[in-house]
């Protein structure tokens, strides 16, 4: 359910990109066209710095909380820490909250747009192989049964900002990050 606007790509060497990084195609959302994107690279940064802060909430260690209306991430460690992420949330109309578990990971997913999603946009590919250029980024964890994932963009602009159709986003690093702290059966919290 989640798409990305495409327009940049990641530095993506530091993190095994199966393509390369020179040159490729994204589908920009705006537009609603397929951009070829050449060498010229934006930041592959987060403009929200990852930090380990202190934690005294009600969740327990090994829990990912997202909190939709702050834009933030925290994946709950023993000893009242937590990793604290900046993160792009669902746009208006897309924002749901509840609990599940992470029910599958995968390195650079490929991602086929839901239904509903392609019936609201029409020009999306029916499937696109995992890469630089794929919407869903460098890790995703699937959350429940739901559409819903927590995955990588290659527009690390958008992290802050309520864009997504319900998934949630994180720039590359990051989720690479996330998903090398996190198994399948972690809980997953969403609130608003």
């Amino acid at each position: 359910m989640c798409v990305a606007v495409a327009l940049g790509l990641v530095l993506a060497a530091s993190i095994g990109a199966p393509e390369s990084a020179e040159a490729g195609r994204f589908f920009d959302m705006n537009s609603k066209k397929w951009v070829s994107y050449g060498s010229t690279r934006k930041s592959a940064k987060s403009p929200v710095k990852r930090e380990t802060v202190k934690y005294d909430g009600p969740h327990k260690a090994n829990t990912i909380v997202v909190n939709t209306s702050e834009r933030r991430l925290y994946y709950v460690m023993d000893n009242g820490k937590a990793l604290k992420y900046g993160i792009g949330v669902g746009r208006e109309g897309f924002q749901w909250a509840g609990n599940h578990r992470i029910s599958r990971k995968a390195e650079w997913p490929g991602w086929t747009p839901p239904p509903a999603m392609r019936k609201r946009q029409p020009d999306l590919p029916q499937h696109m192989e995992g890469g630089l250029n794929n919407p869903l980024g460098a890790r995703a964890l699937y959350i429940g049964a739901t559409i819903y994932r927590i995955h990588g963009s290659n527009e690390p602009w958008t992290i802050g900002q309520a864009v997504s159709s319900g998934c949630i986003r994180m720039t590359n690093d990051d989720v690479t990050h996330l998903y090398e702290q996190v198994k399948v059966g972690t809980r997953v919290v969403v609130t608003h």
